[in-house]
This record gives C-alpha cells, sequence and structure tokens, in this order.
C-alpha cells in the first residue's frame, strides 16, 4: 500500500510537471504576440518597464509567501552577487534584443537563436565547466555551425540577432548554474540590479514627453506594466516543472518555445524564408534531433545501471 501511494505521488507530480511546462514554454512561445502589441515604444522603455514591474510582482510574490529575506544572503555574498551581476547584464541583453527582433519582424531569427541555445549550452559547458563531448554532442555542434554559415554565406547577412540570442542566454543559463540560488530568487535580486536604471530611464521619458506610459493610450497604459507579470509567470511555472521532471523531459518540452516563434514567423507575420533558410533549419534542426537521441540514450543507459 504505501508503495501504491509513493507511485500515485511520483506519478501526480510528474502531470503536474509536465502541465507547467506546456505552460510555460507555450507562454514565451507566444511572447511575440505580445510584445508585437507594444508597437509604438521603443525596445529599451519595454525593457525598463518590464524590468520594474517584474520587481514589483515578485517583491509582491516573495512578501505573499513571506520570503523577502531571501534575498539578502545572496546580496551578501560577494562571490554570488558578482555572478548574478552578470546574469543580470546577460539576461537584459537577451531581453533588449528579442524585443528588437520582434519589432523589426526577425521573429525568425529568434526562432534560429532559441532553437540553437540546447547546443550553445552544450559548448559552454565543454568550454567552461570541462564537460566531454561525445561524438554525438560534437556532431550537434558542427551541424549547428553549419547552418549558421549557411545562412551567412548565402544570405550575405551574418544572423547576429539569433547568435546572440543563444549565447546571451546560454551565458546567462551557465552563470545561473554557478551562482547557486533558486530561481525567483535570483530573478528578483537581477530586476533589484536594474530596477534604479530602468525607473530612471522611465522617469527621464515622462519628463521629456518621450515616453508612452500614462499618456493616454489605454493599451500601454495596461500592456507595459503586464510585462512583468509575463516575464515572473513562467518563470514560476518552469520552476515547477524542472522540479518536478526529467532533463530529458525538460530537454523536449523547451522546443515548444522556437518552435511556436517559427509557425509564428511564416504563418502569422508573413517574415520571408528563403531555401536557404530552410536549409539552415535543417541543419539545426538535425543537430537537435542528434543531440536529444544523444540525450535519451544516456538517460536510459543511466537507469540500467542504477
Amino acid at each position: 500500500m504505501p508503495s501504491t501511494n509513493l507511485e500515485k505521488s511520483a506519478r501526480s507530480k510528474t502531470r503536474q510537471g509536465v502541465l507547467c511546462g506546456l505552460f510555460c514554454y507555450t507562454f514565451w512561445g507566444s511572447f511575440p504576440v505580445f510584445f508585437k502589441a507594444l508597437h509604438g515604444a521603443t525596445p529599451l522603455e519595454i525593457v525598463s518597464h518590464r524590468i520594474f514591474w517584474s520587481l514589483a510582482f515578485l517583491f509582491l510574490l516573495l512578501g505573499f509567501k513571506k520570503q523577502l529575506g531571501t534575498i539578502i544572503a545572496p546580496l551578501k555574498d560577494r562571490s554570488t552577487l558578482l555572478t548574478l551581476c552578470g546574469s543580470t547584464l546577460l539576461i537584459a541583453t537577451n531581453w533588449l534584443v528579442f524585443i528588437f527582433a520582434v519589432q523589426r519582424g526577425e521573429v525568425l531569427q529568434s526562432s534560429l537563436g532559441y532553437f540553437m541555445t540546447p547546443l550553445i549550452s552544450v559548448l559552454l559547458g565543454f568550454i567552461f565547466l570541462k564537460e566531454r563531448l561525445n561524438w554525438r554532442q560534437q556532431l550537434s555542434v558542427l551541424l549547428a555551425a553549419i547552418g549558421v554559415l549557411n545562412l551567412a554565406f548565402h544570405q550575405g547577412q551574418f544572423p547576429w540577432i539569433a547568435l546572440v540570442l543563444a549565447s546571451s542566454f546560454g551565458f546567462y543559463g551557465l552563470l545561473r548554474k554557478l551562482a547557486k540560488v533558486d530561481a525567483t530568487v535570483g530573478l528578483t535580486i537581477e530586476t533589484l540590479l536594474l530596477a534604479p536604471l530602468a525607473l530612471a530611464y522611465i522617469l527621464f521619458l515622462g519628463s521629456t514627453q518621450q515616453g508612452h506610459f500614462l499618456t493616454g493610450t489605454l493599451r500601454l497604459d495596461l500592456l507595459l506594466p503586464l510585462a512583468g507579470v509575463i516575464t515572473a509567470v513562467p518563470l514560476l511555472l518552469f520552476v515547477v516543472a524542472a522540479r518536478s521532471l526529467q532533463l530529458t523531459t525538460i530537454g523536449f518540452l523547451q522546443y515548444i518555445t522556437p518552435s511556436l516563434h517559427f509557425l509564428l514567423a511564416i504563418r502569422l507575420y508573413h517574415e520571408p524564408f528563403s531555401a536557404n533558410q530552410f536549409i539552415s533549419f535543417l541543419f539545426i534542426w538535425a543537430a537537435l534531433g542528434i543531440f536529444s537521441a544523444n540525450a535519451i540514450w544516456n538517460n536510459k543507459t543511466r537507469r540500467q545501471k542504477s
């Protein structure tokens, strides 16, 4: 009977994790729709509001859970604080470039960037954490590199948006792995570090009548503060999913986001999609297929040994 209860509890936890993961990555996948609706405001203004209102939401959340004190210890630890300063710059860069890509009509590049992120993370683990790459992982990275170079040579334009999104989020994940702080606490500290600059910029825009908040546009008055909430909510769902599911499951779910970006770019926004771009995406998809198969194989091998 106890084992049956444990099995039911495990199944329930897994179900909850899958649902949270699906909601989380679908949320992130629909971000282009939300940020397209903020047209009129500049990317920097949107990021500033995203930071400020994220902090307000996270403070309310931690206050409600009586966990505001949890941010003090990381702030006092110099090593952790320096690491979080680095991750703060990276996530701010990622947010800014993503919003720039959406407003510029480059959702296809954001899709490419987030498809590449897992492969960039593997490469960073090899370079900085001395994690060994087997031949399948090496082949994955090589195929992804061929895909990027094909775009650069045949399109006559280096896919810098995709590479900045992938590398900034990859390095962000690396630093957050080293920081050893809870996801919600870490994000709260990151937004806290940026909030003074964000608020100063918002006030500057207001004082020079260049801002778009509280200027009579109801759409932006409602959506700009909401940017903070939609930043924090999927992250909280992701934390639940990450704690409940195996890494291989999370690995598959994370492809929902760039897949939705890809579909939005092609079907909704009708961005140009050339044969060379298709070939590059095929290389990236092949790399991800091999990468995922390798993760499944490794997980199966570990299970058989345990």
